[in-house]
């Protein structure tokens, strides 16, 4: 189940530096719009420290961290909506990820053109929200003129997906994005405008402002000012500075990646935290397993039972689940061995119905 976020936003905002920052790709990134023509895809490995206390306890052979892909858009720009500059292309490729990463430029650089002629991310976040609300709009149209006409044969999936869709037009229309509309639709609404539909304003955002090295911590008037603008979102906001990440991915070793962010003030690299948001924004949780052979962490949605989780590792492990043995991530690493948690009492056999919590260690008994 790899996630798949497309990072967007307007030309020269720092894109494709972040990009190659997170996945040590070269995309090109130029001082010119259109520098990305084609998506670029990037896969990240998702730290956890968890996971190195686990390898401590068990030495295994192996340890594999789970992923996150990363697509990197090219900037889009007024008019996108209508096929402006590669607009229909690139919107074509936001409809495809799971979640949006939108990158704000909140730093000033003379040898940096700004599309517009001057830094302004709050002006810049209007302009990509205009364009992708005005493609939902033109979405929502044509799909009201077909699905009318069904309705009107009395077919009951094509009237409810008719009074979603004219829910979602006036809200468009008002320049708000879906995603504000989703928590006062019922459960089957939902399930239409994120399925069905897969609106490009429905989908979660993290937005990114990319500052300079100095403003990296406390921030600045662009950061100060955007976090304003989108204070009735209820998304989140995080700082990166792409030219920090761009040095720390060049670096060679751990240690002189972490010389460098003590020198900085940091306590970890900024993708630590995107790659994170990103989870939390998709209500992602991570399980393990752990045997001599591998260490490995294992994503799913919050709220997954255990037949799902096992599906993630083999589709006949959901088939055939019989049930799931099942340790806290605390008890392991407190006892220190899986042996000593039997001993304890501490081991949970677990059924269909059992959610899986985030850091289970799981083991699956199946039949096929």
């Amino acid at each position: 189940m790899p996630l798949q976020c497309g990072i967007v936003g307007l030309p020269n905002v720092g894109k494709s530096t972040l990009f190659n920052a997170l996945t040590n790709a070269k995309a090109l990134a130029a001082n010119y719009p259109f520098a990305t023509k084609d998506p670029n895809l990037g896969i990240i490995t998702v730290p956890d420290k968890r996971l190195d206390q686990l390898s401590d306890i068990v030495n295994p052979q192996r340890v594999v961290p789970t992923t996150v892909e990363i697509l990197d858009i090219a900037g889009l720009i007024k008019g996108a909506s209508q096929g402006e500059g590669l607009g229909n292309q690139f919107l074509a490729n936001i409809r495809e990820v799971d979640a949006i990463v939108h990158v704000v430029r909140c730093f000033d650089d003379d040898n940096i053109v700004h599309v517009d002629g001057a830094v302004d991310p709050v002006s810049d976040k209007e302009v990509i929200d205009i364009e992708l609300g005005l493609k939902d709009l033109e979405t929502v149209e044509k799909r009201i003129d077909k699905t009318a006409r069904a309705a009107k044969m009395g077919n009951k999936d094509e009237i409810k997906m008719l009074e979603v869709l004219n829910l979602i037009k006036p809200h468009l229309e008002q320049g708000k994005q879906v995603r504000t509309l989703l928590k006062e639709l019922d459960e089957e609404s939902v399930r239409i405008v994120l399925k069905d539909l897969s609106l490009l304003t429905s989908k979660p955002v993290l937005y990114v402002c990319n500052v300079d090295e100095g403003s990296i911590q406390t921030g600045n008037k662009h950061t100060e000012a955007f976090k304003k603008s989108v204070a009735g979102e209820h998304a989140e906001v995080i700082l990166v500075s792409a030219g920090i990440e761009a040095q720390i991915a060049e670096m060679e070793t751990l240690d002189e990646q972490n010389e460098f962010l003590e020198m900085m003030g940091l306590e970890e690299p900024g993708k630590n935290r995107l790659i994170r948001s990103c989870y939390a924004l998709l209500d992602l949780i991570t399980y393990f397993t752990a045997g001599e052979k591998e260490v490995r962490a294992w994503t799913v949605r919050r709220g997954a039972k255990a037949p799902e989780a096992a599906g993630v590792i083999h589709s006949d492990f959901e088939k055939g689940f019989i049930r799931a043995e099942v340790i806290k991530f605390s008890d392991f690493t407190t006892l220190g061995s899986e042996a000593k948690v039997k001993e304890a009492g501490k081991m949970a056999v677990e059924g269909k119905e059992y959610v899986v919590g985030d850091g289970d260690i799981m083991h699956f008994r199946f039949n096929v």
